[in-house]
């Protein structure tokens, strides 16, 4: 092979490896789901209020795992369900959230994640009633939940009843509507004021196929666990 010859082939390989090393990065380090910023005009450390909306839908159809359950974020700039699960907020802000329950129950592996903790007055709303716990076992009533560790919260989410989803079903496209059935939880809770990433994840084993119930979505970013990203 000529000198010419063997400098192309080198060259072809170059630019091969490049363009792998690049798909790995877009893909794997630079890729991911959007940031959803509720920070404009919103001053930290001055406990003004922000409101957020989500959702966790039993589908995933805008993405390649579409048995996958997940949670959208509404978009507060276009008011559009963004298939993410990370969020920004100012620190030391009053957090008012609105999560809209489409998906079906599953039992709690343990009770401690029915209780609600973590939020002001101790209570969330279910339908506008107060709970201050669910209990899965006495009833088919939770379907996921929202919980923070690193600020000691937990929020249960109801599900619809049995009853609910024999007509017209569960959600089978995402983003959910209202035509389908659905519980509206509301809480609220204090962004820390120690700016950083706090890691949140559902507590429910709802990773369905994969070893009890704890892998696939329920550890995946984008779907049922993200981060609450406090700035400063």
């Amino acid at each position: 092979m000529s000198l010419a010859a063997r400098v192309g082939t080198l060259i072809v390989a170059f630019l091969a490896v490049a363009v792998i090393v690049a798909f790995v990065v877009i893909h794997y380090f630079l890729g991911g789901p959007p940031t959803v910023d509720y920070t404009a005009n919103v001053t930290p450390d001055t406990g003004a209020t922000v409101h957020i909306t989500m959702q966790e839908a039993p589908v995933n159809t805008v993405s390649t795992h579409p048995d996958w359950v997940s949670y959208f974020i509404r978009s507060p700039q276009t008011h559009q369900w963004v298939h993410s699960t990370i969020f920004k907020v100012p620190a030391g802000s009053r957090i008012d959230m609105t999560i809209i329950g489409y998906d079906g129950c599953t039992p709690l592996r343990n009770p401690y994640w029915g209780r609600v903790t973590g939020v002001i007055g101790n209570a969330e709303y279910v339908d506008g009633k107060r709970v201050t716990q669910l209990n899965s076992w006495s009833g088919c009533t939770v379907a996921h939940t929202f919980s923070i560790p690193g600020i000691n919260l937990n929020v249960p989410m109801e599900s619809p009843t049995l009853a609910q989803t024999v007509k017209p079903g569960l959600c089978s496209t995402a983003p959910c509507t209202p035509n389908n059935p659905h519980e509206v939880m509301t809480f609220s809770f204090n962004s820390p004021k120690t700016p950083g990433a706090y890691f949140w994840q559902c507590r429910i084993p709802c990773g369905g196929g994969f070893i009890d119930g704890f892998g696939g979505p329920m550890q995946t970013i984008g779907f049922m666990t993200g981060n609450m990203e406090v700035v400063s």
